[in-house]
């Protein structure tokens, strides 16, 4: 349909909005030759969208493109197939703004919130929040130093019949260029939740974890009980101490990131490296979030210093001290964060009922299934929170 590949580049160009305001900009693009109308249309496109300028390079005749070039220009459309349906895309600019405005509507920023608040300590949180108050509560912590882009299914899904909070990881939530907080540690992790609570009114709320978030889940129900009336906590990253279960993945990653948090490597080496281990390995639908605190060695940096908390923090102290109803969700087949370990939280949790799903890798979680939503909401029901 005439008009539906503007409406999908604006779509995209959105999406991109957290990555391009962190690389440098003009920002490099990989694409395909396509014409000047083409090239004219997308530039409007990102104008209109106030996003930052972008550099586009032709792939032909070049070598393999550079880690985040290639995620823009795949996620833009800019090379491959898709590309030609531009070409017979309207050029008149009132028709574009039209297309672009209508999508700006419907974007995860329009959807809900947002807002800044202080967490104890003075550092700059970005808080979201969707549904409406009064409705339950639920806090989503979700993976930290991911843009909280990356929990929109979860956020739009949840939204309809409850009052939704997340926010964006300290060190992570203001410009790149922004003053860094003191710490990183799980307990100003657990602060920066709590904060999120506060802005959005919520006395009492079920909290959602992801990945590491499940581990900021755990520390809040054992520190500020008042606060948690249950805990949902899917494919926790939880270390239970030195003989604890990990991955692979789970222990190259918190060696690495030791070593930048410790000083023991430049990050600079350890970001180059890992970007390029990571680059043909993440899908290439979540790739423009998922790499994203890999934008900058200082994104870099910080999302260790995060993560190297969360992972290097046994959570086995937390977990004894817990007493809110929790949902525990992990897959067969997750090789990212360790299936034993969330059977062994659902274990020795007093109040605890275990989902193990028989497939669905880590990052399934942030595609969306109905039958996760469907879970959430019945256990949700059945441990209602008061606002």
């Amino acid at each position: 349909m005439r008009g539906e590949p503007v409406a999908r580049l604006a779509r995209a160009a959105l999406s991109l909005r957290p990555l391009l305001g962190a690389l440098p900009a003009p920002v490099p693009v990989a694409c395909d030759p396509g014409g000047e109308a083409a090239d004219r249309l997308m530039r409007r496109i990102t104008a209109r969208l106030a996003l930052p300028e972008l550099d586009l390079r032709s792939t032909a005749g070049d070598g393999e493109p550079e880690t985040f070039p290639r995620i823009v220009g795949e996620r833009l459309g800019l090379t491959g197939p898709v590309r030609e349906d531009l070409l017979g895309e309207p050029d008149d600019p009132a028709e574009v703004d039209r297309i672009v405005d209508a999508a700006v509507a419907d974007d995860f920023d329009g959807f809900g919130t947002r807002l800044t608040a202080k967490a104890p300590d003075g550092t700059s949180l970005r808080i979201h929040t969707a549904g409406r108050p009064g409705l339950p509560a639920v806090v989503l912590a979700s993976a930290p130093g991911m843009p909280a882009r990356l929990a929109e299914w979860w956020m739009r899904g949840l939204a309809p019949f409850h009052h939704v909070v997340t926010w964006e990881s300290r060190g992570l939530s203001g410009p790149p260029g922004a003053a860094a907080p003191g710490t990183y540690d799980v307990a100003e992790q657990t602060a920066d939740l709590v904060t999120a609570m506060d802005s959005a009114g919520m006395a009492r709320a079920h909290v959602i974890g992801l990945c590491g978030g499940a581990v900021l889940a755990v520390a809040a129900a054992a520190l500020h009980p008042e606060r948690v009336a249950s805990l949902s906590l899917w494919h926790g990253d939880f270390d239970l101490g030195p003989e604890g279960p990990k991955t692979e993945h789970q222990r190259n990653l918190q060696a690495l990131m030791a070593m930048v948090n410790e000083g023991r490597a430049p990050a600079a080496a350890i970001h180059g490296m890992l970007c390029r281990a990571l680059s043909g390995r993440v899908p290439a639908d979540l790739a423009h979030l998922v790499l994203y605190p890999y934008a900058t060695v200082g994104l870099f940096s910080r999302y260790c210093a995060l993560n190297g908390a969360i992972m290097g923090t046994d959570v086995r102290p937390y977990v004894s001290a817990v007493a809110a109803p929790a949902l525990v969700v992990t897959s067969t087949d997750d090789s990212t964060a360790h299936p034993e370990g969330s059977a062994w939280v659902a274990e020795h949790l007093d109040r605890a009922e275990s989902w193990i799903r028989p497939h669905g890798d880590h990052l399934s979680l942030f595609r969306g299934a109905a039958d996760l939503l469907g879970r959430t909401a019945a256990f949700l029901a059945r441990h209602p929170a008061r606002t």
